[in-house]
Parts: structure tokens; C-alpha cells; sequence
């Protein structure tokens, strides 16, 4: 075969290629959505964007979106992955709200870094992060402070900045706030023991049975291969509707255009690094009910009452004894690990009428 001809083969196949992955999905120049007006239009003096930051060191993603850049600013921790991508299929409309900045933190998504020492990646390290990051978006958007919200295992990392440097803070929220997250996944493995019984799965009972969580004993490794499964099959996981991990999470992740396919790849090796967390030991051995038990500023927790990842019954009990100048918790009826996903209405009139007015009125027995 000629070469010219050998060279038109393998562009042709490289084009059609390229034209299956776009078409799929798979391949985008990662450009961060626009914020749209009810004609689809980019709304002016809006803000999309991803920006790298020098984070104590290291080079950290951040996204910002924003419907009007004067907004107060927000600052969300995602949980065991970014949970940004998720908002392509369960917008939460909080830019309408908050200029928001989804920081994507050491050693995960945007962050990702294979030179990073895992001994890096402790909760010391990620507090000083996020205030870092804090002040850096406090300097941009020329604010003295932000509002702080974190989600699952960065409620873990949230709560313990707001306690150290409050006066950075106008508010703390806690979506499924981790409070004590080995009792949390004693008493997931004993409901999803009984409810699988219930069910007649006697595959998934045996494989729960092989592989207790228990106070005592922690999470070995064989509950944590089967933990994420059963937690999504019984609609206790990530969201009510999702059944499978791969089908909710990594195939959505891998077909965003928000991300470059080399930014897709970093997301996910970061994921496998850390397994279900990079401070997941450091959390288990943590009960932030005595490592906090008083916080200097309002204290807002957002929990689905089908919740099994984080304790739905360990969180309302951390916000009966925690000390705080005004608490409130708000139970999502409809929502399992993700209420500002799965109830965004909800989430939305709470942080516009409840979080920005600094009032609990519509908190639980208000």
C-alpha cells in the first residue's frame, strides 16, 4: 500500500473516530456551560468559568458560575468526587443566587495530581485549602466573606474550616452532614441487611453478610466493594433515582462537554486513588460532635430523609447539641444523599429565605 494512500486510511479513520467520540459525548473542548436566560441566550454579566488557583502549592480547579457577579459568593465542597457534573441532569439554580465557586479539592477531578503524596491529603491540609481558597475568592469578587456549603464527605473538611476561622464565614451549611461516619456505617449495613432480607435477595444478603460494618470492627474492604451497589439498588445512595453508580455517575462524567477527556481521565484516576474517600480513615476515626461542638456561626443542615450514606438520625442529633448563633436543620422528604439535587426548589427558597436573611424559619418544628 502506498503511502499517501496509507495516510488517507488513517485520516479517515481518525476522523470518524473523532466523529463518533463528539458524537457520544466523549470528546469536548471542556468550555464551561453558559448561564442561560428562558430563551436559551447567555445572560449578560453573567459568569462561566474554570480557573486554576495556586492552593498552598499546588495548581487546584475551581468552577464559577454566576447569574450576576454581585451576588454573595458561595463556596461549595463536593464529597467523595466533584459533584459539579451531576448538575447537568439536576440543576440546582443556586448561580441564580450566589456567584458560586465548585472548587474541585486536592487530589480530585481538576486537581488531580499523580506526583501529590497521599500524606498530603488530610483534613489539616484541606482546611487550610479551603481557607486559602476562600480568601482568594473573597479578594476576586472584592467580599470579606463567603458563604461556605459542603456535601457528604466535604461536610467533613466544611465544618471544621467554619470552626476554625469563622470570622471568613456569613454561614455554614451541611448537605448530609458526616457527624460520626463509623456509627454512620454500622447502622447503613444493619438497614441494608434487613431490607435486602425483606427483598428475598439472597446473593446480596450473603455478600452483606461476608462483609459486616460494625462499630468495633470499621469498614473493611469487602463492605466497601459492596457498599456503593446496595446502597443504589435499595435508593439510599447518591440520589432516590439512582440505581447504578455507573449509569448515574461515570458515564454522564465521561460524556460532559465541561471537561476536557484529559480532565475526564484525571476525575476518575483521583476517584480510584482514593477509593470512597482520601480522608476516609481520618473520618472514621473522627466524631465531629466533640471535635466540634460549638460553631461562631449560623448553622444550616440540609438532609434527605432516605439517607443512608451520611446518617440522616446522627446529623439531627449533631444539630440538638452544637452550639451555635442560630441553627436550623431541614429534612428532605423526597431526597436521599443529595437534596440540593433531588428537592432544588426546596434548597433554593431555604438558602434565599432562610441562609441570606440569617433567620430558621422554615427549619424543622419552626
Amino acid at each position: 500500500m502506498s503511502r499517501p494512500r496509507s495516510l488517507a486510511i488513517a485520516t479517515s479513520a481518525a476522523v470518524a473516530v473523532g466523529a463518533v467520540l463528539r458524537r457520544t459525548g466523549l470528546w469536548s473542548d471542556g468550555r464551561v456551560l453558559p448561564v442561560l436566560d428562558t430563551k436559551g441566550r447567555p445572560v449578560a454579566g453573567s459568569l462561566a468559568e474554570k480557573v486554576f488557583l495556586d492552593v498552598n502549592g499546588t495548581r487546584q480547579g475551581v468552577i464559577l458560575r454566576s447569574r450576576d457577579v454581585t451576588q454573595p459568593v458561595l463556596l461549595f465542597l463536593h464529597g467523595g468526587m466533584p459533584e459539579y457534573v451531576l448538575t447537568e441532569r439536576y440543576p440546582t439554580g443556586v448561580e441564580d443566587l450566589f456567584t458560586v465557586a465548585w472548587w474541585e479539592q486536592r487530589g480530585a477531578g481538576l486537581s488531580f495530581d499523580p506526583r501529590l503524596p497521599r500524606a498530603s491529603l488530610t483534613a489539616e491540609q484541606l482546611v487550610a485549602d479551603t481557607l486559602a481558597v476562600t480568601d482568594h475568592l473573597c479578594e476576586r469578587f472584592g467580599v470579606d466573606k463567603v458563604y461556605l456549603m459542603a456535601h457528604s464527605g466535604g461536610t467533613f473538611v466544611g465544618l471544621q474550616a467554619a470552626a476554625r476561622s469563622p470570622e471568613r464565614f456569613h454561614a455554614y451549611i451541611g448537605v448530609a452532614q458526616m457527624v460520626d461516619q463509623r456509627r454512620s456505617e454500622a447502622r447503613a449495613y444493619e438497614h441494608m441487611l434487613r431490607r435486602y432480607e425483606e427483598l428475598g435477595d439472597e446473593r446480596m444478603v450473603r455478600r452483606l453478610r461476608r462483609a459486616p460494618a460494625t462499630v468495633a470492627d470499621g469498614t473493611p474492604r469487602a463492605y466497601l466493594r459492596v457498599r456503593d451497589t446496595a446502597m443504589h439498588r435499595l435508593g439510599v445512595g447518591t440520589t432516590r433515582d439512582m440505581r447504578s453508580v455507573l449509569t448515574g455517575i461515570v458515564w454522564p462524567s465521561l460524556r460532559s462537554p465541561q471537561y476536557t477527556p484529559a480532565e475526564k481521565v484525571r476525575t476518575w484516576r483521583a476517584k480510584v486513588a482514593s477509593s470512597v474517600s482520601a480522608l476516609w480513615d481520618e473520618a472514621l476515626a473522627t466524631d465531629l460532635g466533640e471535635t466540634v461542638p460549638a460553631l461562631d456561626v449560623p448553622l444550616y443542615l440540609f438532609h434527605g430523609i432516605h439517607d443512608h450514606t451520611c446518617s440522616y438520625d446522627l446529623a439531627r442529633a449533631y444539630l440538638e447539641t452544637v452550639q451555635a448563633p442560630a441553627k436550623g436543620f431541614y429534612t428532605f422528604r423526597e431526597s436521599a444523599h443529595s437534596p440540593f439535587l433531588e428537592e432544588p426548589d426546596r434548597a433554593r427558597r431555604i438558602l434565599r429565605e432562610d441562609v441570606l436573611a440569617g433567620t430558621t424559619h422554615l427549619a424543622d418544628g419552626a
